[in-house]
């Protein structure tokens, strides 16, 4: 019977050990988790590929430009006859400026000159993304167009996409362009990021911002979101939050498609509504 009672009482120790170790095992975990979230998060934001591919369409100006750091980052100034004016396109988080040659073809399109540009760290620029330094990419870019080519920050429209969208609207935040155009965009980092991660406390520890939603609020230019019902990575309801929290005079077009084509799967309705909205804007009526 002593034997039978020692047996127990050790497995109730360890029992209770066992209570005692499985949360501190648990809160482990998930500080390990925050503490690779906290410094890693550059990596699970930007995805830049270093090698072009696809050649500069014809016409296309190449131009290098000293950003951040002394950094020298790349951009393409892509031209139309008779233009109408002039789009600054801030891309995503993906990629480099030439996988966007389906971009340059639409609003070429459209009338436009378009001046895209490689972040820090993307495609042939130097130096490594992050947000205040896509910020300054965006900045120098700006300053290409107004200062370089003289063209009057009134006939520029910034245009971003994706995690473009908030660096053009920070972009926009100091200047007075023609319009702002968001497309794909969500509210803010963080949010997308509670959204993705729901058990942990993104909030709290996110490094990177891009706090669209509250810039938006001091926007005045007319603007035009974009968005797809049926985006799987950012949802709908980004957008739409956006929209109620701009100013007027504000415009809303909704597309098809994921996230990464639904501007091409809708092309027809794509450019039919920025045609639309451009023309408005160029003719005094927004």
């Amino acid at each position: 019977m002593r034997f039978g009672f020692g047996y127990d009482e050790g497995a109730q120790n360890e029992m209770k050990k066992m209570v005692y170790l499985i949360p501190l095992i648990i809160t482990g975990v998930l500080l390990v988790i925050l503490f690779l979230y906290y410094h890693f998060q550059d990596r699970l934001i930007y995805y830049p590929y270093r090698e072009h591919v696809n050649e500069p369409p014809p016409m296309t100006e190449v131009v290098r430009l000293t950003s951040r750091y002394s950094h020298q980052i790349e951009g393409w100034f892509v031209p139309v006859d008779l233009s109408r004016g002039t789009v600054l396109f801030c891309h995503g988080n993906g990629g480099n400026i030439s996988h966007r040659v389906e971009t340059i073809r639409i609003i070429n399109s459209l009338g436009l000159n378009i001046f895209l540009f490689d972040y820090q760290g993307y495609g042939n620029s130097e130096g490594k993304p992050s947000e205040q330094n896509t910020y300054a990419d965006a900045q120098v870019a700006w300053e290409y167009l107004t200062q370089t080519r003289k063209i009057a920050p009134d006939s520029i429209i910034i245009w971003g996409r994706s995690l473009g969208g908030a660096i053009a609207t920070e972009l926009a935040l100091h200047h007075n362009p023609q319009a702002l155009i968001l497309e794909s965009t969500f509210t803010s980092l963080p949010e997308i990021g509670a959204e993705l991660y729901p058990y942990l406390p993104v909030r709290r520890f996110a490094r990177y911002r891009y706090d669209t939603i509250s810039k938006i609020t001091q926007i005045h230019c007319p603007l035009l979101i974009i968005h797809s019902r049926t985006d799987g990575l950012i949802p709908f309801h980004h957008a739409e939050r956006l929209f109620q929290a701009a100013n007027e005079p504000k415009s809303f077009l909704e597309i098809q498609g994921d996230h990464n084509h639904g501007f091409l799967e809708s092309e027809m309705v794509y450019r039919a509504g920025i045609d639309r909205f451009i023309s408005a804007v160029m003719a005094g009526g927004i």
